[in-house]
């Protein structure tokens, strides 16, 4: 009797699969957060609606009384204008990146973390599809500002290099509060909470050169002015935007913009891994 042998043949082993890069992760999450945000129109539309409206009340209510310029009231409402255009341009930047707060605190809270685990994503692209949403949400807002501005008889004597300056400023300032944002509502214990911790800030341009100049204000108040981030950024982008030269304002604004985002991805890099573990 013959024993017949049965030759096995063992199939060689899948290799592990890998995880996606982290600019395929930032392609994902930045394309996730822009649906979101172009979805809910309504947020979009105050981020934009709520800045202009803003700009129409200082320039036509408040802006032939304002002492920014000569020629009767429609020359003081002209100059008035371009006086506060600049701040006008980072409130809207300031409304559009409180809205990253309050996603991001959603993504913490509602359980997306963990199902990214699952997922072979870094979860660190989370937070950068949000910032690269909010900075391109900010500079749209931004621009419909300008638009309008300039539709309202805000005219410039800037260069080209004056202008891509002042909006260089800008839009380092929204990369700033976006950062800031993203902190607040990765902390945050809920997404209301980070909408509440988050609409403090929309006051830093009032207490600023913004809407009136610095000399202008009571005592006690002339230093908190003078000594906070929005002061130097928005002389900076006025100065530019109206064709003049910043001076030593450039470099406080610039040294306020590198201190302030060195400081918060510092935190949300220490801060960010616990809050995941927690999740």
């Amino acid at each position: 009797m013959t024993a017949s042998s049965t030759t096995m043949t063992v199939a060689p082993p899948h290799p592990p699969a890998r995880g996606a890069g982290l600019l395929t992760g930032l392609r994902v999450f930045t394309a996730r957060s822009l649906k979101h945000s172009f979805r809910d129109g309504e947020s979009l539309l105050m981020a934009v609606v709520l800045p202009v409206m803003l700009m129409l009340i200082f320039t036509y209510v408040l802006g032939g009384a304002m002492n920014v310029g000569s020629g009767g009231a429609a020359g003081a409402r002209e100059a008035y204008l371009a006086f506060v255009l600049p701040a006008v341009a980072l409130i809207a930047a300031g409304f559009g990146a409180s809205y990253t707060a309050v996603v991001v605190s959603n993504d913490m809270t509602t359980g997306f973390m963990n199902r990214l685990r699952t997922m072979p994503f870094p979860s660190a692209t989370v937070l950068l599809g949000h910032a690269v949403s909010s900075m391109v949400r900010n500079l749209l807002a931004t621009a419909v500002v300008l638009v309008v501005g300039f539709a309202l008889g805000f005219r410039t004597a800037a260069t080209v290099p004056q202008f891509l300056g002042a909006v260089g400023v800008i839009a380092l300032w929204i990369l700033v509060i976006t950062c800031v944002f993203a902190l607040i509502g990765m902390v945050a214990g809920s997404a209301e909470a980070a909408g509440g911790y988050g609409f403090v800030l929309l006051f830093l341009p009032y207490v600023s050169s913004g809407f009136a100049r610095v000399e202008t204000m009571p005592a006690w108040l002339r230093p908190i002015a003078e000594h906070q981030p929005m002061t130097p950024v928005i002389d900076t982008s006025r100065a530019l935007l109206n064709g003049g030269t910043p001076g030593s304002e450039l470099w406080t604004a610039l040294a306020w913009c590198a201190g302030l985002l060195t400081l918060t991805v510092w935190l949300i890099a220490a801060t960010f891994p616990r809050r995941i573990a927690r999740t």
